[in-house]
């Protein structure tokens, strides 16, 4: 009796190639259509971003993240990932309201995003005297709060020895003056007052045509438009084609304990009160 060997037949061979060829194009397929849902969605709908510094206090902490939408402005080069320079100047453009908090690409460079505070449109003169805003000579009313405080932690430092205390819980807190401004349009927001600065008093800038002046909240420790571009660190003027989006609400925020070899510390590390927060 001789041995008797089965092999696949060549049909059914190539069946089982086809299959698999067939299944490789369909997932290639399904990821150039994720991506390209992922590319329309962060450039024309909404996109993340984190804060990565304490110039808005204090609304704003190191390690909130943010939805920014892209729509509020209109679209630029600079809505689109990398500012590929697909979009000639800037299409559907609507001018921010004053006290929009918004996401741009920072002068002079223009690729580093920024995210501050819409103070001065074009036309309008802005002035600060002895930290009093000044909106086309008018004093914008400032009225004092409840101090803020910030637990310290890994995000957290406070701007200076005099302004860490001792807690209850055995830790210890960032105290910081707080202040309300209302913009002649109703908008109202808390700013920080933490010392006396040479931005405490300016000149009065008019903002020119197409540019926007911007302000971080926390007024000591914000390099914005107070700031000539020339200077390291500061903006002027912003270029309104320089908008990236508006942003909308608080999606997470840490206060930057967490070790990712231990996931329960994911939870004690959010600051689960500021999920959600809007603008």
């Amino acid at each position: 009796m001789s041995d008797t060997q089965i092999e696949p037949t060549p049909k059914a061979d190539a069946g089982v190639k086809h299959m698999t060829r067939s299944e490789a194009r369909e997932f290639y397929v399904f990821l150039a259509k994720l991506a390209l849902f992922v590319l329309i969605l962060r450039s024309f709908i909404a996109a993340p971003f984190s804060i990565p510094s304490e110039s808005m206090l204090p609304r704003l902490l190191v390690g909130d993240y943010l939805i920014v939408g892209k729509w509020p402005y209109g679209y630029s080069r600079h809505s689109l990932p990398f500012s590929v320079p697909l979009i000639p100047g800037r299409i559907f453009s609507t001018l921010p309201e004053r006290g929009d908090v918004v996401v741009f690409k920072a002068p002079p460079s223009n690729k580093v995003d920024y995210i501050k505070r819409v103070i001065g449109l074009p036309g309008d003169r802005i002035q600060m005297r002895a930290g009093q805003l000044f909106l086309n000579g008018k004093a914008i009313p400032k009225t004092r709060q409840p101090d803020l405080v910030v637990p310290t932690s890994p995000n957290t430092h406070c701007f200076a020895p005099e302004f860490e205390r001792a807690d209850p819980s055995g830790g210890s807190a960032c105290h910081y003056p707080r202040y309300q401004e209302t913009l002649p349009n109703g908008r109202q927001y808390n700013v920080l007052d933490l010392a006396d600065s040479p931005a405490d008093t300016t000149d009065v800038y008019t903002v020119p045509a197409g540019h926007l002046f911007m302000m971080g909240d926390n007024r000591d420790n914000s390099l914005d438009s107070r700031f000539p571009a020339e200077l390291g660190g500061g903006i002027g003027f912003v270029p309104v084609e320089n908008l990236v989006g508006k942003a909308l609400f608080t999606v997470f925020s840490t206060d930057g304990s967490a070790n990712w070899v231990l996931p329960w510390t994911w939870f004690t590390a959010a600051r689960w009160q500021r999920i959600g927060e809007g603008f």
